[in-house]
């Protein structure tokens, strides 16, 4: 007897390190494979696409939809209305109050300024040649709208929506982020550079390299000094905010514009046009691919919900591709009509 009960508890531990090292295994082999597509919200229309910009705490998801910026409802997935009579939108920006929003309308050298309740245009605000990306800073309630072909950037007095400087830049543009403490990082994508400006000052402060070539989308990890702009060569780099220093080249899918950030997590996202969500753990040493997750083809934009930690990225089906011309020797595949959709990524 006193040899059973002494076999009992060792049992019972045997058992307990067993179930949970079946756990922490099972923990990690999800962690893998953390995430895949969940749903898919047809909203048609006609046109090529650009940026997307989630409202987490309103739930919506603003696109930027050839000529139009397309709201939907994120508990939905149903269209709440659009933004329309513009000429070629790029990008969405959101102020920190809850009360208006920023295209950057490129094809009217523009930028448009809505009331998000009610989805009216309130103001246009003159920019450069073909505003891109565009974002608000919100320690001094500004918007930047980087152009991309006059390459300079438009800073827009969010009060008076007046222009109140006009900066130059050493290249073509593409995304920017702000630290919300009145720091600005935008890709240079011609340059392969990130560029740092003082939003009091309205200063050029640096300018590194990228650590890869033709940056576009850009994610900012704030808190831990971390920008990840999103390159050819199928590369992410991470470099340190603070001093410009690659901290790595994680490996990503062909073709991105799109980068992500999960504070919660620690992971980077990054959307390519060749139909792959790259899922970086950027919490683990050496920052590891842990994800290569197939999307759709085309689907190179993307906005991260943290709200719900799902990724929301557009594509449409493709017809065939044009033949070339003298005038347009790189077509691009027709866009079938109505085929506009928006793929919902979560766990």
């Amino acid at each position: 007897m006193q040899i059973q009960h002494g076999l009992r508890p060792a049992r019972t531990f045997i058992a307990a390190v067993l179930f949970g090292s079946l756990v922490t295994l099972a923990g990690a082999l999800a962690a893998q494979q953390p995430y895949h597509v969940i749903d898919r919200w047809k909203i048609g229309g006609e046109g090529g696409w650009d940026y997307l910009v989630a409202d987490a705490e309103a739930h919506r998801l603003y696109l930027a939809h050839g000529q139009r910026v397309d709201v939907v409802d994120t508990t939905s997935g149903k269209l709440i209305g659009s933004l329309t009579g513009l000429y070629g939108t790029h990008g969405i920006a959101l102020d920190n109050h809850g009360k208006f929003g920023y295209i950057s309308d490129g094809a009217g050298n523009a930028v448009i300024v809505f009331d998000r309740a009610t989805l009216a245009t309130v103001a246009s605000v003159p920019a450069g040649t073909n505003p891109d990306g565009i974002v608000f800073e919100p320690a001094t309630q500004t918007v930047w709208a980087f152009n991309g072909r006059s390459r300079n950037v438009t800073v827009i007095d969010a009060g008076t929506r007046k222009v109140v400087a006009t900066l130059d830049l050493p290249g073509k543009p593409e995304f920017p982020v702000v630290d919300g403490q009145g720091t600005v990082y935008d890709n240079i994508e011609d340059k392969s550079e990130i560029v740092r400006f003082d939003a009091r000052s309205k200063t050029l402060t640096a300018t590194w390299p990228a650590g890869c070539d033709s940056p576009s989308g850009l994610a900012f990890d704030v808190p831990g000094h971390r920008l990840f702009p999103v390159c050819d060569g199928k590369k992410m780099s991470v470099i340190d905010s603070r001093d410009g220093k690659l901290l790595a080249n994680p490996a990503i899918g062909d073709g991105p514009d799109a980068a992500g950030w999960s504070a919660q997590h620690h992971l980077a996202f990054a959307s390519s046009s060749d139909g792959i969500l790259s899922v970086i753990d950027a919490g683990a040493a050496g920052y590891p691919t842990i994800e290569s997750l197939p999307t759709q083809r085309g689907a190179r934009t993307m906005a991260y919900d943290p709200a719900t930690d799902r990724v929301y990225t557009v594509t449409a089906e493709f017809g065939p591709r044009p033949d070339p011309t003298p005038q347009n020797p790189r077509p691009r595949p027709v866009i079938v009509p109505g085929s506009f959709t928006i793929l919902v990524i979560g766990r």
